[in-house]
């Protein structure tokens, strides 16, 4: 506690010696309240700090990065909106969402056509962010399809279905985001449209690693008038999933209950504890283990079983 209160007294104190170095400095601690409290700072320090904050945008530390680009969207100088516009393109998807935010704190115009571009950022925070930026800066869209871009980006599925198909360029970037969840809505929302032009999207979703999306995929098809019959197919160029049976069998045999937990059922660990308990119990009441002729017999049975269910396990 002493040692964050002498922390807390030296950031009021570069303050008020206006030290921005030092503050800047102080955005790589530890503890991320005093992250906050030297970002505060070299807000409050206002436009004596541009310089030093654009230089320090280049800084390898993220967590400088985040507290540069914080501090200069609380100052809200001019100067800090073409280093802040490089920054939408920056690697690292929080330096994006934050780059965003920042431009729109500033709120120049200058920043509406980066930020529009970012609404089609792979990441779906940068696309928020980029969104609460167009707000804050009053953007009107200038098209269907970017207004279509936009409330997907708020996630509003609701009413960028009603877009019809100015929807479908947002709802096939989404069928490919990383967040498994944006993919299950645009799976979904994609058939509502009624549109064949969503089924390239549609079949990109049939085969998408997560089985919710498939199954949404699956439900959609029919109204993007994909054949039933051609579903299965696009189902099989999927990522298979499905436990290898071999190695729930060996596991069970060598470690009673290890197989059944790796294909899934909690109680394998249950059957693996009673396992040790009782060759314990034998160990120390008889000094001796199961002989094989009893366990083999048994683990064999475990063994076989373990790879029977995982054979049968269903792969969609």
């Amino acid at each position: 506690m002493d040692i964050e209160l002498r922390t807390s007294n030296s950031v009021e104190e570069m303050k008020r010696k206006r030290d921005v170095r030092g503050l800047i400095g102080m955005l790589s601690h530890r503890d991320l309240v005093m992250q906050w409290k030297a970002t505060e700072a070299l807000g409050e320090l206002g436009t004596d700090a541009i310089d030093h904050l654009i230089r320090a945008l280049n800084s390898r530390s993220k967590d400088v990065r985040l507290g540069v680009i914080e501090a200069l969207g609380e100052i809200g100088d001019k100067r800090a909106i073409i280093p802040l516009k490089r920054k939408l393109h920056d690697r690292d998807n929080e330096v994006r969402w934050e780059s965003a935010l920042a431009l729109g704190e500033i709120g120049d115009r200058s920043a509406i056509d980066p930020l529009t571009e970012a609404l089609t950022d792979k990441d779906k925070y940068v696309r928020y962010g980029a969104a609460i930026a167009l707000d804050k800066i009053g953007w009107i869209p200038e098209s269907s399809e970017q207004w279509a871009f936009y409330l997907m980006s708020k996630e509003e599925w609701e009413l960028l279905i009603t877009l019809g198909s100015a929807a479908l360029p947002a709802l096939n970037l989404a069928s490919a985001d990383y967040d498994r969840d944006v993919r299950v809505k645009a799976a979904e929302f994609l058939g509502e449209i009624g549109d064949t032009n969503a089924i390239p999207a549609l079949y990109r979703c049939l085969a998408d690693r997560d089985s919710e999306v498939r199954w949404r995929a699956v439900l959609s098809s029919r109204k993007a008038g994909i054949p039933m019959m051609y579903i299965p197919r696009a189902l099989s160029r999927r990522p298979r999933v499905r436990k290898n049976s071999k190695v729930a069998a060996i596991l069970n045999f060598l470690l009673p209950g290890m197989g059944y937990l790796y294909i899934g059922y909690w109680w394998g660990i249950l059957i693996f504890q009673i396992d040790v308990y009782a060759t314990l119990l034998l160990l120390t009441s008889k000094g001796e283990v199961p002989t094989y002729w009893v366990t083999i017999p048994i683990y064999s049975l475990l063994a076989i079983h373990a790879w029977y269910i995982a054979k049968n396990m269903p792969d969609l």
